[in-house]
């Protein structure tokens, strides 16, 4: 059958994804189930792999560790467009759906995504449909888009596991996103009753620091004088960075948070080596440089003050998210066009929430939008944080996206192809590559 009416195919689209809408939301429950953090999802990542071959898709495997890549080809050449999931959990152990043993849960929604590309896959692969539009689609699965677990991702690392610390810097060093022209994803919010969705926005440009700082150690009841203590050199370092927060500017949307990873060993010992985490946050890579500088001056102060000696790893974060504004106009129209007028929330494009994602790497590179779907109870990354909508979050989400990407691949691709002439890139591959590179630094201060 062929068919080239864009509304008509585009009411079988929805219709495909309505008629597998049980089965959409059983799959993003089966992932619920099964948390896992970034680079460790095999689980997650061979149950998506045999759902995607149940389409009959050739599924490649293996890309960042986890990752996975599948693509369905239209009838014509034209542009490639990526859907996106992400595959990873975060640890939140006193969330209801955690792993008892490692303590992951989907705190921050991402099985979610899961069943959405999945409602994807299954309209696309309909054979009226793929025949009709001009291009390829990519079903991409990114690992580790939470950045957490440093150590463990460094240890990696070392061994050449991987390079970059996310998934997605990892699979656009790796490749596997050349070729491809734009990409969306759709990740969880929540549900203020306000549409369906939300678009538009940005988010911060982050850095994260592994500050190790050695002392000497000794007995902590009977010589603490002749030692050197580490933590408290951390703790003043934590109590300078506090004192620097009224010099932050609110317009760089600036956050600075720490954790101490390791605080010695023995109690009654003084701890003679100590490991502090710490991120920083700003709206821009400019913003986030000049408050870089202030909280290295504090963890050397905290060295100083002890005299203790510091080292300072700086681990390359995220970019800025900069979202495509022709293809959002896209997502809008066919998302009130299924949903109904007003389901779309649209903020502008500066509006920063704080948070920071590796999606924004890639709007660097390419044309990219990254809605929300208004779905979810709590606080994101807490441990009520929950869906509260399936059919919201995975099915409707599924529709909009699909005929997103039958939009832009209709009648000669003429909209995406619009959309990828006026973009202009700020890096090309091998320039973001080698950006990220050089963000990864280790300077030593010693104080003796």
């Amino acid at each position: 059958m062929s068919v080239s009416n864009l509304d008509e195919l585009r009411s079988i689209v929805v219709r495909s994804i309505d008629e597998s809408s049980e089965s959409l939301i059983t799959a993003a429950k089966s992932v619920y189930a099964i948390p896992e953090t970034g680079f460790n999802e095999r689980k997650t990542s061979s149950f998506v792999q045999k759902q995607l071959e149940e389409l009959n898709l050739s599924v490649e495997t293996g890309i960042a560790i986890t990752g996975l890549k599948s693509v369905i080809e239209g009838n014509d050449s034209g542009p490639t467009i990526a859907v996106i999931a992400e595959l990873d959990a975060l640890r939140v152990p006193s969330h209801p759906g955690s792993d008892s043993n490692t303590g992951a849960a989907h705190a921050c929604g991402h099985h979610i995504q899961i069943g959405a590309l999945l409602g994807v896959a299954k309209a696309l692969v309909t054979p009226a449909v793929k025949h009709s539009f001009s291009g390829n689609v990519a079903l991409i699965l990114t690992p580790a888009e939470e950045f957490i677990e440093i150590e463990d991702r460094l240890a990696r690392r070392n061994n050449d596991e991987i390079e970059f610390l996310s998934g997605k810097q990892e699979m656009i060093r790796l490749g596997a996103f050349d070729g491809i022209d734009m990409a969306m994803m759709i990740h969880a919010s929540n549900n203020d009753g306000a549409g369906y969705f939300s678009v538009g926005g940005t988010t911060n440009a982050h850095v994260t620091h592994q500050v190790r700082y050695m002392g000497k150690s000794a007995h902590a009841g009977g010589a603490p004088y002749k030692g050197v203590n580490a933590l408290q050199a951390a703790m003043l370092a934590n109590a300078a960075i506090n004192t620097q927060r009224e010099t932050f500017l609110e317009d760089d949307v600036a956050r600075v948070h720490g954790i101490i990873s390791n605080g010695g060993t023995s109690v009654n010992a003084v701890p003679d080596e100590v490991l502090y985490e710490g991120r920083v946050r700003a709206g821009s890579i400019d913003a986030l440089r000049l408050l870089e500088e202030k909280v290295i001056r504090c963890y050397k102060a905290g060295a100083l003050a002890m005299g203790a000696s510091v080292e300072i790893q700086t681990v390359a974060g995220y970019h800025p998210l900069t979202q495509n504004a022709s293809m959002e106009k896209v997502f809008v129209e066919n998302s009130n066009h299924i949903l109904g007028q007003h389901s779309v929330i649209s903020e502008p494009s500066d509006r920063n929430h704080g948070g920071s994602t590796d999606m924004g790497d890639l709007s660097k590179i390419m044309p990219v939008i990254h809605p929300y779907s208004k779905a979810a109870l709590g606080i994101g990354h807490g441990e009520d944080y929950i869906i509260q909508d399936y059919n919201r979050a995975v099915v409707a989400s599924a529709k909009v996206m699909a005929a997103t990407v039958l939009a832009l691949l209709h009648g000669d691709a003429i909209k995406a192809k619009e959309t990828i002439r006026k973009f202009k890139p700020y890096f090309t591959r091998s320039q973001y590559v080698k950006s990220q590179r050089e963000r990864f630094t280790t300077t030593t201060y010693r104080t003796q």
